[in-house]
């Protein structure tokens, strides 16, 4: 990709939940730490293991949510989250779930990308959708419709499988999914991206805290650092979810947004011929080192 199309003016993502229009005109901080993800990729994972790092405390001052807020969320006005942004006195950490290419890239700020496995996110968005309450579903406008796919979660992950109706990417849900990392990757070299994967930190959750620090630039104390990892465990978030799940009012129960914390479950799902037919979908829309890094991250291979 060129440089000319890695610093074009960003695009505009906008639905019923977000507006990327948010952050035309939000002031930056140097030292400021944005989290981009899509959803169900380890985003609050991520948030989480920033607070850890910044406070040095796993007794967070605030809700996680009020700590690193969803900037371009529409539920908060924008100039509500702008004054709670402008208030913050630490080292902010801001939550989207736009891609690279729909914000400002500004070299002062650090940017954390956080992907996982396409399948695993899509069965735990399809978790997510059930344990969302109607009344919100139906603000969201959501074709994620909970009764839909109640009971049908094959059905839900064959939209990875197949193409879609219309040429145009955004119409095609692998590859609109696929565009988020994949636009991550191809600015994988610039020096303040960073690209997390959820199968590197369910592998050695100590050894990527310590190196996000360390990229961060962020020394913590060693005698505090055994509890920040603990905090930051699967176990340790789900006991905690009414201070530390997003969006607690759209939910039914804040303790389910930390389902299970596993990956491979879409093996449990899907037949060999429909894995087969996904795998088919994705290599025709991404490059293959990009593919088996996305399945797999670092530490894990390709799967399913």
């Amino acid at each position: 990709m060129s440089d000319q199309t890695l610093t074009q003016a960003p695009r505009r993502y906008k639905s019923p939940q977000q507006d990327s229009a948010r952050w035309d005109d939000f002031p930056l901080r140097e030292g400021d730490i944005v989290v981009s993800s899509p959803a169900k990729a380890g985003t609050t994972w991520v948030q989480m293991i920033c607070a850890l790092l910044v406070f040095q405390t796993p007794e967070l001052p605030k809700p996680l949510s009020a700590l690193s807020p969803w900037l371009d969320q529409l539920f908060t006005p924008q100039d509500q989250m702008y004054a709670l942004l402008a208030e913050q006195e630490h080292r902010r950490v801001i939550k989207t779930h736009v891609p690279l290419d729909g914000l400002p890239l500004d070299p002062r700020v650090s940017y954390l990308v956080v992907n996982r496995h396409p399948l695993d996110r899509a069965l735990s968005m399809y978790h997510q959708v059930a344990n969302v309450r109607a009344e919100w579903l139906r603000a969201f406008n959501s074709d994620q419709d909970s009764e839909k796919y109640s009971g049908r979660a094959r059905e839900y992950l064959l939209n990875w499988c197949r193409a879609g109706e219309s040429d145009g990417w955004e119409q095609d849900v692998a590859a609109a999914e696929l565009h988020h990392p994949l636009d991550a990757w191809n600015r994988r070299d610039e020096p303040n991206v960073r690209l997390l994967h959820y199968e590197d930190l369910c592998a050695d959750l100590e050894g990527q805290m310590a190196a996000l620090a360390d990229w961060l630039g962020i020394t913590v104390d060693p005698a505090v650092w055994p509890e920040l990892v603990r905090a930051a465990t699967f176990d340790e978030m789900k006991g905690r979810a009414e201070h530390l799940a997003p969006d607690k009012e759209i939910l039914a129960d804040p303790a389910e947004f930390f389902r299970s914390g596993r990956s491979g479950g879409a093996r449990g799902v899907l037949t060999d011929a429909d894995l087969d037919a996904y795998h088919e979908r994705v290599g025709a829309l991404a490059p293959k080192e990009f593919l088996d890094w996305l399945h797999g991250g670092a530490a894990g291979g390709a799967r399913p």
